[in-house]
């Protein structure tokens, strides 16, 4: 079974550099890139199926966004916010040669992905106008997967998952974490056994004989400050209007039980952009795990449709 190479790639901060880990699947020389950014509290393994099968036609890159996984941690709080994590995958893609970038998103990811390319897609629309440009004037971005994400996000679920972001666990062992996690994570949907157990092994580590969270804690300062009121409506109304802008064909995969995209959320993102396609998840909330076969064939077959 194929596995990943753990590479990292040198990013800057206002008080210094730090380490962002990538899971690197496939051929290294392919140009063809599909780039996979995790949720909040998540890591790149969390897109190892997906990586699987598309490794056969993309270099994968999933990296664990810095304050998780094998990435640094940040001394400084303020610096876990989302144009901080843009300009990390913007050294990330600097250095692959990519002349095509597929992206998909989970929860935070996904909005990350919002920001990269409607910007990208204003820059595009400058290029246009200017005939002397190279090719490279701008991110060869071809295809943009949400999984369950949107401009408009709920609050009562954002407050929600600012206090569960807040309380790390810890298990003695990874059999008392299992029963655990899975009612903890019974919003990412009917999984396998060995999909659940894989899923407790990407979210925990092992420190001082403890299994526990693995991200930095500190994140939750940060997004419970995006969380406060004045500062949803102001975040969400610079997403919409680069959701707008956006150039690409984008699918909304979207967990039908989910507490932070609602299905007027949705068909708001299918209103404001005509090249919105949407798939909804049965039995499934926020957010779909992506490591069931039939959840990874949407992913397939949206990538591979000409």
């Amino acid at each position: 079974m194929a596995e990943p190479r753990l590479r990292y790639v040198i990013c800057t901060n206002p008080q210094g550099f730090h380490r962002m880990a990538y899971w690197e699947w496939g051929d290294p020389e392919n140009d063809k890139v599909l780039l996979c950014v995790h949720g909040l509290t998540r890591n790149g393994r969390d897109f190892d199926e997906v990586a699987r099968v598309m490794s056969m036609t993309h270099r994968v890159i999933c990296p664990d966004v810095v304050g998780r996984g094998a990435s640094d941690r940040h001394d400084n709080a303020k610096f876990y916010a989302v144009p901080y994590y843009v300009a990390d995958m913007m050294t990330l893609l600097a250095q692959t040669n990519a002349r095509s970038i597929d992206f998909l998103g989970t929860s935070m990811g996904g909005m990350i992905g919002i920001v990269m390319v409607g910007f990208n897609a204003l820059l595009r629309a400058k290029a246009a106008q200017n005939p002397h440009l190279p090719e490279d004037a701008y991110l060869p971005f071809q295809k943009l997967i949400l999984n369950d994400v949107g401009p408009r996000l709920e609050r009562a679920d954002l407050n929600k998952i600012a206090e569960n972001t807040a309380n790390p666990v810890s298990f003695a062992s990874l059999e008392e974490a299992l029963p655990v996690m899975k009612e903890r994570a019974a919003s990412f949907g009917p999984m396998s056994e060995d999909n659940w157990q894989a899923f407790v092994r990407t979210t925990l580590h092992l420190v001082d004989g403890k299994w526990v969270s693995n991200y930095d804690v500190k994140i939750a300062e940060g997004f419970a400050e995006l969380a406060q009121p004045g500062a949803v409506e102001k975040s969400e109304a610079i997403m919409w209007g680069l959701y707008r802008t956006i150039d690409i064909p984008t699918l909304v995969i979207h967990g039908a039980a989910s507490e932070l995209l609602s299905s007027n959320g949705v068909e708001m993102m299918v209103q404001a952009n005509p090249l919105t396609e949407v798939v909804d998840i049965p039995l499934v909330g926020h957010a779909p795990s992506l490591l069931e076969p039939e959840q990874v064939k949407i992913v397939k077959d949206f990538l591979l449709k000409v």
